[in-house]
């Protein structure tokens, strides 16, 4: 299989890799740059598990090869916060209990941290509409939509 350098720009910091032309963007975090707070879901772009901010747009990792991100700014959920101290979003998931499983939680988190740099007051609709991609399980939406929105009141 070709290989290719590659240089990605992950939560501020670059990293240069030689990967196979093939391999997902999803399993170079995973694989190569151990971050494991992006989760492999469905892997076809249905659940939405996979979400990370490319040029901080929200993006299914599963369908982006990492060659396609060479040079490029990506943001996951380990670099949401800041250190110890949590972004507003995850304080928010957490205080309203937002979190069951948390499967679905750093691509939920990453696609309303997307909503909210562009759209800082969106109305219940909006949030909605903006996380229509991200599957949940657990929780039935109602508490996710309610932290999102707790953060946009809240500025």
């Amino acid at each position: 299989m070709k290989k290719m350098t590659i240089s990605l720009i992950v939560n501020g910091q670059e990293y240069d890799l030689v990967i196979q032309v093939n391999r997902t963007l999803t399993q170079v975090l995973r694989e190569n740059l151990r971050l494991t707070g992006t989760k492999q879901g469905c892997a076809v772009g249905d659940c939405g598990s996979c979400t990370v901010l490319l040029n901080g747009l929200p993006v299914n990792s599963c369908l982006v090869l990492a060659v396609e991100a060479d040079g490029q700014e990506i943001t996951t959920i380990e670099g949401l916060a800041d250190g110890e101290k949590l972004h507003p979003l995850q304080q928010a998931f957490v205080d309203i209990g937002a979190i069951q499983c948390g499967f679905c939680s750093p691509g939920m988190l990453l696609t309303s941290k997307a909503l909210l740099d562009k759209n800082p007051a969106p109305t219940e609709r909006e949030i909605r509409e903006a996380i229509s991609g991200n599957l949940c399980r657990c929780t039935g939406y109602q508490k996710i939509v309610e932290a999102i929105a707790s953060v946009k009141a809240d500025g």
